[in-house]
C-alpha cells in the first residue's frame, strides 16, 4: 500500500506565500508523474501543476508564474511553492502520484487526504 501525506497548508493574506509538501511512503518501486490538484467549494477538482520524473513541469494558466512545483526523487517527495497568493487560490490541495509498487506491477494513481489553503483578502 502507498500513502501520500500533504502538509504546509494554512491561512495566509493575499500576496503571501506558502510551501506545500507531499511525502510518499509504503510499497514504492518507482514514482512516475506527480501532480498537485485543488478543489474549491462547489467546484470541480482541477489540475494545478504536474512534474515528471525527469523534471519537466506543467502549470495551469491561473498559477503560471506564481507557483513552482518540484520533487525530490530520493525522498519520494514533491513540493509546491506558492507565491503572490490570491483569494481565488483558496481550496483544498491534493497530492497525486503515479506509483509502481514492484518492478513487475502496474502503475496506479494514489491521492493524499488534502491540505486546506485559505487566502484572505
Amino acid at each position: 500500500q502507498v500513502q501520500l501525506v500533504e502538509s504546509g497548508g494554512g491561512l495566509v493574506q493575499a500576496g503571501g506565500s506558502l510551501r506545500l509538501s507531499c511525502a510518499a511512503s509504503g510499497s514504492i518501486f518507482s514514482i512516475g508523474a506527480m501532480a498537485w490538484y485543488r478543489q474549491a467549494p462547489g467546484k470541480q477538482r482541477e489540475l494545478v501543476a504536474s512534474i515528471i520524473t525527469g523534471g519537466n513541469t506543467n502549470y495551469a494558466d491561473s498559477v503560471n508564474g506564481r507557483f513552482t512545483i518540484s520533487r525530490d526523487n530520493a525522498k519520494n517527495a514533491m513540493y509546491l511553492q506558492m507565491n503572490s497568493l490570491k483569494p481565488e487560490d483558496t481550496a483544498v490541495y491534493y497530492c497525486n502520484a503515479n506509483v509502481r509498487a514492484t518492478a513487475i506491477s502496474a502503475r496506479y494513481d494514489y491521492w493524499g487526504q488534502g491540505t486546506q489553503v485559505t487566502v484572505s483578502s
